[in-house]
């Protein structure tokens, strides 16, 4: 009754408000002030039941449940009397629970494409205490694939069919500084329907954790409860084995639906209702069908199997004579491994064909025939027509690079040993050479004459000369010793400079070392005129090498111990070890012709040391098993490398520390190589008793490869004991050649 009561005073009071609204032109007409929707609310609050007609409703009964609904109805009648003035209609024939607004209010509007009237309800506002209204337009469109959207600016539609648009995304620098700013950011996941993180709650965080530490993802489950014995004890024994076993045939009983199913299709089909697919009848008329009309194939067809070698007259059964082998070709035949031999048969001759017994190796050649054809390849290749000498490099000819040696000028005999080394002075007009049984010989590189000799009773392994142009002397290597020797016929000013270098009247300090340094006395042309004396057991030296001021000198002795490599400085008369420790036996060490760097071949290796900063500066591997010789370039930006292996390596110094080009072209093994210092020449000299020259020109831009380009190839010395050319040198100022061999000879080529 209290709810009747209070919504007949409603509708009362929407009575009158609506007849204020209509009586709106009366009024303006009289001058009366109409008052606004907000101050009749006021009024109806402040308890004003007046009302046009004077009548009075009775005040409805009071319920004391239902105070908080009346509040309730109060605001929501408020809210629905501001809505009167919209052009909408309230339905006057709803009944009394309608007013209530339990559901959100409609309003009748006209559509705008078929033209007829049609309800549309408000949208939804959740309130602050609903659970949707913290909710970020959740994403409703379900268990979809969401790569369906990845072309569309948004992703998906929410509650209300509006459109959830596609929130940004940041690279990742942003993603990374989110995370240093948001402490939590570890403990999100990204949402595929959202497109965004979304955080994870503590219940998630701990089945992360526990499927991470290999645990039960449930929290409250128990992996130590008590054992439930289910089969043991008294009465719970189990009666029937469990078993895998079909079951047998005698259970097996036929479907009666099945039965009854089948029995209906087979009365149909007697009665004539269910008639089966007639057979169509052949055409007897021939058909013709229009091959070309089919579009080509773009493929070769595939090609035929390979035919079967057709039978000569050896195969035949009375072969003429001349195909009949004799005794020693049969015997010869048999011997031969079946892999070997020309023809898998021998002819042989019978008198008549019905002779002929059965072919022996049938099945074999079936065999071997059935093999050709699984074998045979099916695919047709495409046969390249490329002259060879099109893949040859495009060099320039070697006349158009002269001058390089070609041939022997003279040649220079020691006849007791063969001779190991020999040296050429800085003007080019001296040589010295020494073999084996200690005899050192000086002769004239133009006429070959020899002006000098002397011997030393020991085996001679190294001569070098002095690159000094004010002083003229060479050093010899012995056994545990070197020797400075001044050649004859030299202008006085020149000897008195070579003597006062190499015997001063003022003599450094001596300075404490394992090395001694004996001035002869008497003449210097009869003998040394210095010797260093090198610790014992150092062998023979096999190695010298100036520096290119000539006041330093390096020696390689042949032992392989730490003091195998000294560097001796002539003006202090100081020699001292550079290396305290060193990896593998030394077998070369040159000076870099411009920088303070110093090359040290091991058997393996090549180290480039810096002498001012005492530091290693690289390490060229070239590959060679075992290193026999080693040049550098005047330039000092390329180094030569060659092995007993037959391999000579060519480095670029500025590229890498693996050969730029490695050249195979001696058959046995390298023994010495040497750059020319003026000419774009170098040649390399081998067992084999050959010589190679080459072109090698360097450019000074860098983009620009090296050019090298095999000359010539001389050969001229007799190889013996498996030795050939064992020292090969260059004459200063000119392109010709000086080699000494294993046969005691040494050899002039001039171009």
């Amino acid at each position: 009754m209290a709810v009747t009561g209070l919504g007949k005073v409603r509708n009362k009071r929407r009575q009158e408000e609506v007849e204020e609204v209509e009586k709106g032109p009366f009024a303006g007409a009289v001058d009366l002030e109409m008052q606004s929707e907000d101050e009749a609310e006021d009024e109806d609050q402040e308890g004003d039941d007046t009302s046009d007609d004077g009548d009075v409703d009775e005040f409805p009964e009071i319920d004391a449940a239902s105070d908080s609904d009346e509040e309730t109805d109060e605001e929501e009648e408020e809210e629905g009397t501001d809505d009167l003035g919209e052009e909408d209609t309230l339905d006057e024939n709803s009944d009394a629970d309608s007013d209530l607004h339990i559901f959100p209010k409609s309003k009748k509007v006209v559509s705008d494409i078929t033209g007829q009237t049609k309800v549309v309800y408000p949208e939804i506002e959740p309130d602050y205490d609903s659970d949707s209204s913290t909710e970020d337009d959740p994403n409703r469109v379900g268990n979809i694939p969401m790569h369906w959207y990845d072309d569309l600016p948004h992703l998906g539609y929410n509650i209300n069919g509006k459109r959830v648009l596609r929130p940004a995304k940041g690279d990742e620098l942003d993603r990374f500084l989110q995370t240093v700013d948001d402490p939590n950011s570890w403990t999100t996941a990204f949402d595929q329907n959202a497109q965004m993180d979304k955080p994870l709650s503590a219940e998630e965080l701990d089945i992360i954790r526990r499927l991470q530490a290999g645990e039960n993802p449930d929290a409250e489950y128990n992996p130590y409860e008590p054992t439930i014995e289910w089969f043991t004890g008294k009465g719970k024994e189990e009666v029937t084995p469990l078993s895998s076993a079909p079951e047998p045939k005698r259970r097996w009983l036929p479907s009666k639906w099945e039965k009854q199913k089948i029995m209906k299709i087979v009365r149909a089909i007697r009665q004539g209702r269910i008639v089966g697919s007639k057979p169509t009848a052949a055409d007897k008329k021939q058909q013709f069908y229009a091959i070309w009309n089919e579009p080509p194939s773009n493929q070769a067809p595939p090609l035929p199997a390979p035919k079967p070698k057709l039978p000569t007259h050896s195969e035949s059964y009375n072969p003429p004579e001349e195909y009949l082998p004799t005794e020693e070709e049969r015997e010869q035949w048999e011997n031969t491994d079946p892999e070997d031999r020309e023809r898998d048969y021998l002819p042989h001759k019978y008198p008549a064909l019905r002779l002929v017994p059965a072919y022996d190796q049938f099945i074999k050649q079936r065999f071997n025939r059935q093999l050709d054809l699984y074998l045979a390849p099916r695919i047709q290749r495409v046969k390249l027509n490329v002259d060879p000498n099109s893949l040859l490099p495009k060099l320039p000819s070697p006349n158009s690079l002269r001058p390089f040696p070609n041939y022997k000028s003279l040649q220079f005999m020691h006849t007791k040993a063969r001779v190991r080394c020999l040296s050429i002075s800085p003007d080019g007009a001296w040589v010295a050479s020494g073999d084996e049984s200690g005899v050192i010989s000086l002769w004239e590189v133009n006429v070959g004459r020899e002006v000098k000799r002397w011997s030393l009773g020991s085996k001679v392994g190294a001569i070098e000369w002095c690159p000094r142009l004010d002083a003229c002397f060479f050093v010899v290597g012995t056994e545990e010793q070197l020797h400075f020797f001044i050649p004859p016929n030299i202008s006085p000013a020149m000897l008195t400079m070579t003597q006062s270098a190499l015997a001063p009247g003022t003599l450094p300090p001596v300075t404490q070392s394992s090395i001694k340094w004996i001035s002869t006395s008497g003449a210097a042309e009869d003998g040394p005129i210095l010797t260093i004396e090198l610790p014992s057991a150092s062998g023979l030296s096999r190695q010298l090498t100036w520096h290119k001021k000539g006041d330093y000198l390096a020696s390689v002795s042949s032992s392989e111990t730490q003091g195998s490599v000294w560097m001796h400085q002539i003006s202090r008369r100081h020699s001292q070890s550079p290396f305290k420790k060193i990896k593998g036996a030394v077998q070369m060490v040159l000076f870099h012709p411009t920088k303070p760097h110093f090359f040290v071949a091991t058997q393996r290796y090549v180290r480039l040391y810096n002498l001012a900063e005492q530091k290693l500066l690289k390490t060229l591997m070239p590959g060679i098993k075992w290193i026999s010789s080693m040049d550098v370039h005047p330039s000092g930006d390329h180094i030569i490398v060659g092995g007993y292996d037959r391999k000579l390596c060519w480095f670029d110094l500025e590229l890498s520390e693996k050969p730029y080009k490695v050249l195979r072209y001696h058959s046995r093994a390298i023994r010495s190589l040497h750059f020319h210092p003026t000419y774009p020449l170098f040649a390399s000299s081998s067992d084999d008793g050959s010589i190679q020259i080459f072109h090698a020109r360097v450019y000074s831009d860098l983009m620009t490869d090296p050019l090298i380009v095999p000359l010539k190839i001389l050969r001229g010395h007799d190889v013996q004991e498996g030795l050939g050319v064992l020292q090969i040198k260059w004459v200063n100022k000119q392109p010709w050649l000086v080699s000494a061999g294993a046969d005691g000879s040494v050899s002039l080529w001039c171009s």
